[in-house]
């Protein structure tokens, strides 16, 4: 299937530019375009020999070679080989988890004043807004 620029876009966006496999960082402007850097294609999570649709929910960015070396194998199976449980995280999810992880340390923080609750705070968002599940 062809996707529009519009559908690349929101695939591409889906891990913010990252391959969902080995999540190296993916070039935009190289979707479709095998051997530049960043050359990326739209993966099938759910491969469309085993039942996959073309869904948002079912697709995402991955590399070239992941792509082409995962074939009709699983996700699961092919991030597990990179060390990975789960694709990268998109930047709302990572603003989210900063704000959860601030509020958090400030609460805990807090417990030793209020520059505690200030030192609790930023040490909360950093973590929190960084963290990457594996």
């Amino acid at each position: 299937m062809a996707f529009t620029k519009q559908q690349q876009d929101r695939i591409y966006k889906k891990t913010d530019g990252y391959c969902h496999i080995c999540r190296k960082k993916l070039a935009r402007k190289n979707y479709g375009k095998p051997g530049s850097r960043g050359a990326w294609e739209v993966e099938h999570s759910n491969p469309k020999a085993k039942g996959g649709s073309d869904r948002l929910q079912n697709l995402y960015p991955a590399c070239v070679s992941c792509n082409r070396s995962k074939q009709a194998s699983s996700t699961q199976i092919a991030r597990r080989k990179n060390g990975f449980k789960s694709a990268p995280l998109p930047r709302k999810k990572k603003k989210r988890n900063a704000l959860i992880g601030g509020l958090s340390g400030a609460v805990l923080g807090s417990r030793l004043g209020p520059l505690g609750a200030i030192a609790g705070a930023a040490i909360g968002a950093f973590v929190g807004g960084n963290h990457e599940p594996k």
